[in-house]
C-alpha cells in the first residue's frame, strides 16, 4: 500500500500540488459563500453536522440552495430529487467536456470520481490548462474546495445569524470575482475564448431580460446557452490533436 501510495506521489505529485494550490483561493470563496448557504440550512432545521456533510456530498451552491428550501417547506423526497437535478443539471455538461481533455488511458473510476465535485470553477481551473488534464490536478483542488464549502455551511448554521444580512450578501461578490480570474487569462491569449465570453455575457444578458425567456430557469438557460455557444465554437474553431497535446508533460497520462 506505501508503496502504490509513493509511486502516485512519484507521477502526479506535480499535479497534486498545482491542483491544491489554485483550490486554495476557490476553498476561500466556498468558504465565504457557504456562510449564507448556512442561513438556509439553518431556516430548513439542520445540524451543523448535517449541514457539513450536505455540503461534503453536493458542492453546489443553486442546487443545495433549492434542497434547503423545499426541505423547509416539507416538500416530498421526489420533489427534492428532480429540482435538484435540473438545477444541477450543466454540471452534467462539463463533466462531460471534461471527460474529452483526459488521456484515454484514464480509467472509468478517476472519470467518475473527477465528476463527483465538477463545480463551476473547478470546471474552469482544469479546463484551462494545457494539454491533457490529470485528474489528480483536480483531486488536489477538490482537497480545499470541499474543506471550505463544508466547514463554510457548517459555521454558517452557527455563526449566521451574527452577521448582518447585508454583509453576508456582500461577501458572495468574491466568488464571482474569482470567476472572473479564472476565464479573463485563457481569453487574454486566445481571441476564440475570449470571442466565446463576450458572446455568453451578451446572450446571457439577453436570456436576462428578454420577457419571451423570463420563464425559463437560470440553470436551463445555463445549459441552453453552454450547448449553443460551445458547439458552434467547436464548429467554426476546431482545436487539432496537435493542438491539444501540446505542453501535455505530465498530465498526459492517468494511472
Amino acid at each position: 500500500m506505501a508503496r502504490n501510495a509513493t509511486g502516485v506521489f512519484a507521477r502526479h505529485g506535480k499535479a497534486i500540488k498545482e491542483g491544491f494550490r489554485d483550490g486554495v483561493p476557490i476553498g476561500a470563496g466556498y468558504f465565504v459563500v457557504a456562510f449564507s448557504l448556512g442561513i438556509a440550512a439553518r431556516s430548513a432545521g439542520l445540524t451543523p453536522w448535517e449541514g457539513f456533510v450536505a455540503s461534503l456530498l453536493n458542492n453546489a451552491s443553486a442546487g443545495e440552495y433549492a434542497a434547503f428550501t423545499l426541505i423547509a417547506a416539507h416538500a416530498s423526497y421526489l420533489e427534492l430529487a428532480v429540482v435538484t437535478f435540473i438545477t444541477n443539471a450543466r454540471y452534467l455538461l462539463m463533466s462531460t467536456a471534461l471527460s474529452q481533455r483526459f488521456s484515454p488511458k484514464t480509467g472509468t473510476l478517476h472519470r467518475v470520481l473527477v465528476g463527483f465535485d465538477v463545480t463551476d470553477e473547478l470546471f474552469g481551473i482544469a479546463i484551462a490548462r494545457p494539454g491533457m488534464v490529470d485528474p489528480f490536478y483536480s483531486y488536489g483542488a477538490f482537497v480545499p474546495a470541499l474543506t471550505g464549502w463544508s466547514t463554510g455551511t457548517a459555521l454558517g448554521i452557527v455563526m449566521g445569524n451574527v452577521l448582518p444580512t447585508r454583509a453576508v450578501s456582500a461577501l458572495s461578490v468574491a466568488l464571482f470575482g474569482m470567476f472572473l480570474a479564472i476565464i479573463i487569462p485563457p481569453a487574454r491569449q486566445n481571441r476564440v475564448v475570449l470571442g466565446c465570453v463576450v458572446v455568453s455575457f451578451l446572450a446571457s444578458l439577453v436570456f436576462t431580460v428578454a420577457p419571451a425567456f423570463a420563464s425559463i430557469s437560470a440553470g436551463t438557460r445555463t445549459i441552453i446557452l453552454t450547448v449553443a455557444i460551445s458547439s458552434l465554437a467547436a464548429l467554426l474553431f476546431p482545436v487539432s490533436d496537435e493542438e491539444l497535446r501540446h505542453g501535455e508533460g505530465e498530465d498526459a497520462d492517468a494511472a
